[in-house]
């Protein structure tokens, strides 16, 4: 077998580095797109729970235990199934206060927490469950957000919808600039579900019944694509 001098040996490794830098050279349009879809919510997510506080640190937490029991026992009660119940935050701190003559912190008593996050699944059932909490015990909320049990359909016309958006930008641009659209090179997704501002709650302990407004969540999307374009 006859080898290659080394003369054209060179000539064809430097052909072979060259070729990839032409292709990724070749002039692209990258574009963004975006699509949004808005729909009513149909699942509440809460975070409430109980802080009490006592002289010892076995006082703060059996009389949060005893508070919190009948805040769950409530809100199954009230229909929220097990499963929809979680543990989210649990603690217990000394209480640390100054004293009298302002030069030091001592601890005075003790401060039991403990959170629970709820779905709520119907939400015709929010306010009421919401009132039953309250009225046994729940004195400390951390916020309610709207969503959706199943995102699936709605995250997917969003996409439809950012892809549409992409194209007809790049045929805009392509247009606009006297080039040809090529064929796409990648697509890169993004994009989230944005709820609506949850509403304000009035008067934990005087709401009769908790005021709620679930609005609506916002299902978005966004894609990155890459076109290749010619003269």
């Amino acid at each position: 077998m006859r080898s290659l001098s080394p003369l054209i040996l060179a000539a064809t490794l430097s052909l072979t580095q060259f070729l990839p830098a032409v292709a990724e050279t070749l002039p692209v349009l990258t574009v963004t797109g975006t699509g949004s879809v808005e729909t009513a919510p149909d699942m509440a997510t809460v975070m409430l729970g109980v802080t009490t506080t006592g002289a010892t640190a076995g006082a703060a937490m059996s009389a949060n235990s005893d508070a919190f029991a009948a805040v769950i026992a409530r809100l199954k009660a009230a229909g929220v199934e097990d499963r929809d119940i979680q543990t989210s935050n649990l603690s217990l701190n000394p209480n640390w206060v100054m004293n009298s003559e302002g030069t030091a912190s001592e601890v005075q008593g003790y401060i039991a927490t403990n959170m629970v996050t709820v779905r709520i699944r119907d939400l015709d059932n929010t306010s009421p469950v919401l009132d039953a909490a309250i009225a046994d015990g729940a004195n400390a909320l951390n916020g309610l957000t709207f969503g959706l049990q199943n995102p699936r359909p709605q995250q997917d016309a969003a996409r439809k919808l950012a892809v549409a958006d992409a194209v007809a930008i790049a045929t805009l641009l392509s247009d606009a600039a006297g080039t040809k659209l090529g064929p796409i090179l990648s697509i890169q997704e993004g994009g989230n579900m944005s709820p609506m501002p949850a509403p304000m709650f009035r008067g934990m302990a005087d709401a009769a019944p908790v005021p709620v407004e679930a609005g609506a969540v916002d299902v978005s999307a966004s894609v990155t694509i890459v076109f290749q374009i010619g003269q």
